[in-house]
């Protein structure tokens, strides 16, 4: 089993550069896509979009390094199971969220496997991959729930 926190872990990580990845590609668009006569990152909506992917990523990876520090540190596994575990959960809904988000922002070229939208066209569709890989959502907390001992 302990094997599967530091699969779990690589998994976030990857998590976290794909959402970041989102949301690059949709700021990149967001300033060169003109609506109304002005660029798309101008709107307001789509800049609170951007900020809340922002406040996702950033909540996420800030929680992968404290766990990663943890780990440096010589914490036990089992002491860490249930933060990756649930951690594992933020991170795919979290990269679930930016997908979307960014899609939006992209419009129908986030269909494209290729254009200005196929980083975000592949993220999406791999989305559900993450979810299950390493331990579905629901398994990862109850897991979390089980190993926290309430």
């Amino acid at each position: 089993m302990t094997n599967f926190n530091h699969e779990r872990l690589v998994g976030i990580a990857k998590t976290v550069r794909n959402c970041r990845l989102c949301l690059e590609e949709a700021i990149k668009y967001a300033r060169l896509r003109k609506t109304f006569g002005k660029p798309l990152i101008q709107q307001q909506v789509i800049r609170h979009k951007l900020g809340k992917m922002i406040y996702l990523i950033e909540s996420l990876q800030a929680q992968q390094e404290f766990i990663t520090f943890q780990i440096t540190k010589g914490i036990e596994n089992n002491q860490v199971a249930s933060a990756i575990a649930l951690l594992k959960v933020q991170g795919t809904r979290t990269l679930e969220k930016c997908a979307r988000e960014a899609s939006q922002i992209l419009g129908g070229n986030s269909y494209l496997r290729s254009g200005p939208g196929e980083k975000v066209e592949r993220i999406y569709r791999e989305v559900r991959v993450a979810a299950i890989g390493g331990g579905s959502e629901e398994v990862m907390l109850d897991l979390g729930v089980k190993q926290a001992r309430l």
